[in-house]
This record gives C-alpha cells, sequence and structure tokens, in this order.
C-alpha cells in the first residue's frame, strides 16, 4: 500500500479512522476475501457477513472484557435514538429516572426522557457553565436507573471516575469515551455509543446491555425500539448497517493488534497532558474546563483574541491541521483527539499553535 501522508483531522465526528483500517478496507473493497463481493454489497444474512459480524463482536468482547451475562447490539438510529429506547425499555413499571446533566448531550437525554417519565437530577451543572461536574445531590431511591455522559464532547467536560449510584442500573452515554481506555462493563447497566468517534464509521451504535435489563419494554414500545427484539435477532432483525458494522471490526482488530485498550488510554493520556500543558503554559490560548474534568478526547480552547479565530482556522487548514472550529453553540477552537490520532499529529497542532502565538500575540 502507498505510504501516502494525509492532513490530521480533528473533527469531533464522524472523525479521522485508523490509517492502517482505511488501508485495509480499500484493499477489501471491490472483492473482499475473494467472495466476488464488497461487503456492503452482501447479504446481511450471508455467510460472508455473518462471519464478519461474529468476528466483530468476539473482538470487542475481547477487548473490552465483556462479561457472559452482557448482550451486545449492532444498531442504527445513532446515540439520539437510545435517548428514547433508555426509558422505554428500562423504567420497568417505574415513572421515574436519574439524570445528570452536565452539557448539551445530557440536556437532550434529559428533554427526551421526560416524554416517558420523571426526571430528577441530582447532578447539574449549568450554573458553572458546564466547567466542573457539581456534586451529586439527593439520588433518588424510586428511580429506575441513572443517566449520565461520561464525556460531554462540545464543552470537553469528563468524568474521570464512575459515579457511585448503589445498586441503580447505571447508564452511560460513551459515544465519545468507549475504547479509549480500559473501563470496568459490570459497573454499568447498559452503555450506549455511536461509532463515528472511537468505533468506526457513521451510521452505527453500539448497545451493551445487562441480560436482566432486557425483556422490559413498555407494551406500547415500537418493535424497533425494543432491546429484546435484536437481541432475539442477534441483532439483525432488519437489515443493519453493515459496512458500518464492518468497519467497526477493522478497528476492534486495530486496538488488539496496537495493544488493546491499556495501551489505548496511555497515549490518549499523552496526547491530552502535552496538548493542555501547551494551553496552559500560554496567555494566548485559554481552557475553561477544571483540569479535574477536562476531556482526554475533546480539548476547547478559545484564543485570546477572537478576532484571530478565521485567520487562526485558515492557517491550520493550511498546515494540513483539519476541522478544528469550536462548536457553533460555544464557538472558539476545539481539537477532538481519539484514538486514531496519532501523536503526531497532536504534536502538529502544537507545533503550529506555539508559531502562531509568536506572529500574532
Amino acid at each position: 500500500m502507498t505510504n501516502v501522508t494525509r492532513p490530521f483531522n480533528f473533527s469531533a465526528g464522524p472523525a479521522m479512522l485508523p490509517k492502517p483500517v482505511l488501508e485495509q478496507a480499500l484493499a477489501e473493497m471491490i472483492n473482499w476475501h475473494s467472495s466476488g463481493m464488497a461487503v456492503m454489497e452482501m447479504s446481511h444474512r450471508s455467510p460472508e457477513f455473518k462471519l464478519i459480524a461474529e468476528q466483530a463482536q468476539r473482538n470487542l468482547r475481547d477487548v473490552l472484557a465483556i462479561p457472559d451475562n452482557y448482550k451486545v447490539l449492532f444498531l442504527q438510529g445513532g446515540a439520539s435514538t437510545q435517548f428514547s429506547m433508555i426509558p422505554m425499555n428500562l423504567l420497568r413499571g417505574s415513572k421515574e429516572a436519574d439524570y445528570f446533566n452536565t452539557g448539551m448531550w445530557s440536556k437532550k437525554a434529559i428533554a427526551e426522557a421526560k416524554r416517558y417519565c420523571k426526571v430528577n437530577i441530582p447532578v447539574d451543572s449549568t450554573d458553572n457553565k458546564f466547567t466542573t461536574v457539581a456534586e451529586i445531590d439527593n439520588l433518588n431511591p424510586n428511580a429506575a436507573y441513572v443517566h449520565y455522559t461520561p464525556n460531554e464532547t462540545i464543552h470537553g467536560l469528563e468524568f474521570h471516575n464512575i459515579p457511585e449510584v448503589g445498586d441503580v442500573p447505571l447508564v452511560a452515554d460513551m459515544s465519545s469515551t468507549l475504547l479509549s481506555r480500559p473501563i470496568d462493563i459490570s459497573k454499568y447497566g447498559l452503555i450506549y455509543a455511536g461509532a463515528q468517534k472511537n468505533i468506526g464509521s457513521a451510521g452505527l451504535t453500539l448497545v451493551i446491555i445487562r441480560e436482566d435489563l432486557v425483556g422490559h419494554a413498555m407494551p406500547n414500545t415500537p418493535t424497533m425500539l425494543n432491546y429484546k427484539t435484536h437481541v432475539d435477532s442477534d441483532s439483525m432483525y432488519n437489515t443493519p448497517p453493515t459496512y458500518s458494522w464492518y468497519i467497526a471490526g477493522l478497528v476492534f482488530k486495530w486496538i488488539k493488534n496496537t495493544g488493546g485498550l491499556i495501551e489505548m488510554g496511555k497515549r490518549n493520556k499523552r496526547k491530552a497532558d502535552i496538548l493542555y500543558a501547551t494551553i496552559d503554559n500560554s496567555e494566548f490560548y485559554n481552557n475553561p474546563v477544571a483540569p479535574a474534568y477536562r476531556s482526554w478526547m475533546n480539548v476547547p480552547f478559545i484564543l485570546k483574541n477572537p478576532e484571530l479565530d478565521k485567520i487562526f482556522l485558515t492557517e491550520a487548514k493550511e498546515a494540513s491541521l483539519l476541522t478544528l472550529s469550536g462548536h457553533r453553540s460555544i464557538g472558539g477552537m476545539r481539537a477532538s483527539i481519539y484514538n486514531a490520532m496519532p501523536e503526531e499529529g497532536v504534536q502538529a497542532l502544537i507545533d503550529f499553535m506555539i508559531d502562531f502565538e509568536k506572529r500574532k500575540g
């Protein structure tokens, strides 16, 4: 395969994919393993795709050390569909649930849950403008589950410890953190994640659910929004997102071949540490998030002079540093440094930032 130098893509999602994954997908694009078919042409019922699906799930289970009493689902609809599926399936006769509010994605999950139940908010970081995580205040003993977002991609706010919620099932939107470091799956009732950050390409949503939480959907739950439907059919009740599933399988294999989640965690921490150090050692750049809650995955920062934002982005693109604009709701810059972002990419950004400050500061 030709060794082509690619720009560094700091997009929050769809995000950069590992180069070896893209190269393998390219090599297999037209004729997967002498099958005569591209993966996107295969029937999801075919032996060829069933092999792809089984290998992907097996590698994911190995990488995450998923216990046997958890089911893994490969679904469609993005994390946003899970905002509805979770209360539909996990309330189990209850009319209450706890939700932590730590950013925009938490707020969206809360708004959807309110359609189905009373929502108690024991953690609310609104008053500090999502720059730190407020203390847990009054967990509801009658809550069917506790939902939180370990990493808020927009504000760059992240939990670095699993919240203590007792015996109530803990539910986590790990769209931007799953596979970035080791986690203890047994601490959760349900984990869900959109694929387009650390898992693979857009179109796939992973759900990891404890078996005892399956089979309790509300009576009027649509068939496609019932977890039992997908558990019983091995995620193939209807045509699944086959190509995204295949790409995710290549990513799982890549993670295994590069040291697993322990190595991923070490790399990701190094990347975040050196980028935050650059920001903190500068009077030209600033990150407002409390150090204890800074995201390893999404690093927002603002320039001392906002009038330089467009110049920064233009020059960064010319230096092959792409998609650094902050979310439209808060502005500034944002560098998303997921698994596929190599350490040399972060160093290239740092070198550019230092040079830009020297010239414009």
